[in-house]
């Protein structure tokens, strides 16, 4: 049983986790696994084993022709794969321990976590009929991602135990493996597989595991040493890891290459994959973009090390100038002084360094590409600039494009044939196109190391990825899949930056040529960059407020009109006489059904929880009666000013009444309320920490179809580790005012034609909520006013709704 620890102060939450350590298999974690551990295919008897018994990674099915031997080939190869990168986990420690930054959940999670979404996604699909264990099922359905670096409130669970994780394992690959061999659609000569048809889900499971393979290597990357070992099936280091620096400080064109810059002419280029591909792809592949970029020139090689190493020595992270202002928070919130991934080889000021690879630490390789973060890259390119009087940049999406080979470029002539990763596997890839990617290598290789393109550019897929100054973006008709509709739309919020080129340990669709990925931008993922120098931005696509639905919640003015919206007083937020009055204080009357209705029902008022809190009022007001309020928001500005509300019972914002003018108002709690009761967390209502869970009361307020997953948050309302407990009460209050720059309109729950009948958001909402084991109480219209300024109020009518979870469901 998975339960949730006590809550606890930032002092001890660092080792809470240790209540995991059940000290039950350290002798068989410790070691070299034998048979027990392998829940699929052992590595020796597995597709992709090499003569030396080191594994590699095949390449993907073409959906157009692959047989059920190649699929299942491509099963195993995925499986095994993971499990002997876990394998190189040595103790119960290394399962539970969480990583060094608590932004991530342990090991043990990523252990559970792709078993999962096989068995859920397969059952959306309708290619399996029920689930295995619906606990873990939920439990591990959803992993996290952080708002930010200092999001340190994970890793208060009590997880399942290694061995329920590894017996939950074996089930799901019997599973798996029986759909490959019972599936019509794999028979000889099928049609092609598109993602119209439900075995989409099933090579959405294979790529999904291979997104976390890659993953997995970066949390155990920022393991201690102590608890990892190579595994003797996992790909070797590159031959020049090792090997001696010649010269102290490293130089240019001794250690590492002389940087150069290569021109690239203006172009028209193309992106988006071709619908008929036939390869599995995630939905923000699709689509297709056009555009011109203008010339530049970009760096032959990757950034290396030693390029690097003089912008540490120089002061780099010492100086706040080259870093943006979130840069510079970062870096002083880690403290770092050089990269993470850098071991310090004697006294600071010497700058000696040793590098940390995957299970060992080796001499520093110079001519290795430098792997570091957004942030980082982007302070190294303004430091460069100020060294040689020249501005700097990454590339963007569409730059990339241009450094390919000419065959790679246009989406309308590219053919399988010409795409070398659907061909073959890695240790062919790295002898034929030196290219270190589908773990052709078990770490990055000298910059120079791979065959370069026609017009000199080492790199321009493999080794490490690239930062691109993109945010992630859909491409102009792209379109969420119904079976993983909150993969893509929730990091399409300007803080997720693009990366391209895959690294080593990109495997199947990651590797390919139309991979787009995404990570927020001090995340760390086997990632590296290349300088550019141009006029020009090279056409990144930016998102800014208006572009990004998440960030408009972070805007100063929104902030002030939802202060007001939730604490000033009546006839502040409407003054005139003749306006709808009975429509303010709409916080404090969602609060107040909540509060009747336990009442009413004779349900507990223990704990509460209010989804999409926003600055906190109907939080606060829930704890008049609940003895613990936890308040959730995905913007960091509502939870910054609902903490200081909480503190300090009181906070000044500015009304606004015409243009700049306005005055100071402050917004108080009610002293009557026991502020001490709530508490309030930055968190995406999409994918709610898997602690959470066994609430008596959930309120939704105005939150749904300002969602880019509706049904991602409704999911969670019931099942094993549901958001409200048995008996307990759920209240919705909704206007269903689908937009699409908040929520594709494949995930709205209503206001759209279905076989040239309408579809109404509250009748799918009562039928998804009755599937799932609610009882409806009862149901209202809610006015809700909104004071933009003086003259300008927006009058909405929310459609409300009490639901009661039944506790024999």
């Amino acid at each position: 049983m998975v339960t949730p620890l006590a809550p606890t102060t930032s002092d001890n939450t660092v080792e809470i986790w240790r209540k995991n350590l059940r000290h039950e298999m350290n002798e068989e974690l410790t070691g070299v696994r034998s048979g027990w551990w392998w829940t699929g295919v052992p590595p020796q008897d597995c597709p992709g084993r090499q003569e030396d018994g080191v594994l590699t990674s095949l390449p993907p099915p073409n959906l157009a022709t692959c047989t059920r031997q190649q699929v299942l080939d491509y099963f195993d190869n995925t499986w095994t794969l993971t499990e002997t990168l876990f394998s190189s986990l040595r103790g119960e420690e290394a399962f539970f321990r969480p990583p060094y930054h608590h932004l991530r959940h342990p090991m043990i999670f990523y252990y559970g976590h792709p078993p999962a979404l096989y068995i859920n996604k397969l059952r959306v699909a309708g290619l399996i009929d029920k689930p295995l264990n619906p606990y873990f099922e939920q439990l591990f359905e959803t992993g996290v991602d952080e708002m930010r670096w200092d999001d340190m409130s994970k890793n208060e669970m009590l997880w399942p135990s290694i061995q329920t994780v590894h017996a939950y394992r074996q089930q799901v690959y019997r599973t798996v493996r029986e759909v490959i061999e019972t599936s019509p659609g794999l028979a000889a000569n099928h049609s092609p597989i598109t993602s119209q048809q439900p075995l989409w889900a099933l090579f959405m499971g294979f790529e999904h595991e291979r997104i976390h393979l890659e993953t997995s290597s970066v949390l155990i990357h920022e393991l201690p040493l102590s608890l990892v070992r190579r595994p003797t099936e996992w790909p070797t280091l590159h031959p020049s890891a090792g090997r001696p620096a010649r010269n102290f400080p490293p130089q240019p064109g001794h250690d590492y290459p002389a940087p150069s810059l290569i021109s690239v002419p203006g172009q028209a280029i193309t992106l988006g994959k071709p619908s008929d591909w036939p390869s599995y792809g995630w939905d923000n592949e699709y689509g297709r973009r056009e555009t011109v970029i203008q010339p530049f020139a970009a760096g032959r090689h990757l950034v290396t090390n030693g390029e690097f190493h003089a912008f540490v020595a120089g002061g780099g992270y010492r100086e706040p100038r080259y870093w943006s202002e979130i840069g510079w928070e970062w870096r002083g919130f880690r403290n770092l002084k050089w990269p993470t991934f850098w071991v310090l080889d004697g006294p600071t000021g010497l700058h000696r360094y040793r590098l940390r690879a995957l299970f060992e630490v080796i001499e520093m390789p110079w001519d290795w590409p430098v792997e570091v973060n957004y942030h980082e890259a982007k302070a190294y390119c303004a430091w460069r600039a100020g060294r040689d009087g020249v501005a700097y940049r990454l590339l963007s999406e569409a730059e990339h494009r241009a450094l390919r080979a000419p065959e790679q470029r246009a989406a309308g002539s590219a053919t399988v044939e010409s795409d070398a990763v659907m061909q073959y596997d890695g240790a062919t890839l790295a002898r034929e196109y030196g290219w270190n990617l589908n773990l052709a290598y078990g770490s990055s290789s000298p910059v120079a190391a791979s065959k370069p393109t026609a017009a000199g550019f080492h790199d321009v897929f493999a080794n490490v990825w690239h930062w691109l100054e993109d945010h992630f973006n859909p491409l102009p008709g792209a379109k969420v899949h119904p079976y993983y509709d909150d993969f893509s739309t929730p990091c399409y919020d300007g803080q997720h930056q693009m990366i391209l080129g895959g690294s080593w340990a990109s495997t199947g669709d990651e590797a390919s040529r139309w991979s787009r990925f995404h990570f927020r931008p001090h995340f760390f993922q086997h990632a590296g960059f290349r300088i550019v120098q141009s006029d020009g931005d090279g056409g990144a696509v930016r998102l800014d407020r208006a572009g990004s639905p998440t960030q408009a919640y972070e805007d100063p003015q929104i902030l002030n009109e939802y202060l007001l919206l939730h604490y000033a007083a009546p006839e502040e937020q409407m003054p005139y006489a003749f306006g709808p009055r009975d429509a303010v204080e709409f916080p404090v009357r969602c609060a107040s059904w909540l509060l009747e209705a336990a009442a009413e029902y004779g349900v507990s008022t223990d704990r509460a929880l209010d989804v999409g809190c926003a600055v906190g009022r109907a939080s606060f007001e829930l704890a008049r009666g609940y003895r613990e309020v936890l308040g959730v928001d995905l913007s960091r500005a509502f939870i910054e000013a609902a903490g200081t509300l909480r503190r300090q019972g009181e906070l000044r914002y500015f009304r606004k009444d015409e243009g700049q003018l306005g005055r100071m108002s402050n917004a108080m709690v009610d002293p009557a309320i026991d502020r001490g009761r709530v508490s309030f967390r930055q968190a995406d209502a999409c994918s709610l920490p898997a602690e959470l869970s066994d609430f008596d009361a959930v309120l939704l307020a105005n939150l749904l179809c300002r969602l880019p997953s509706p049904k991602a948050l409704l999911g969670r309302l019931g099942g094993p580790r549901g958001l409200v407990k048995p008996g307990g009460l759920l209240a919705i209050f909704s206007p269903y005012s689908w937009l699409e720059q908040f929520t594709p309109p494949e995930a709205w729950l209503g206001g759209y034609e279905r076989d040239q009948q309408p579809v109404k958001s509250a009748v799918a909402l009562r039928d998804l909520l009755s599937g799932e084991g609610f009882e409806l109480l009862r149901e209202a219209d809610t006015p809700l006013l909104i004071r933009e300024h003086a003259r300008k109020y927006q009058y909405i009518v929310a459609h409300a709704v009490l639901w009661r979870r039944l506790s024999s469901h």
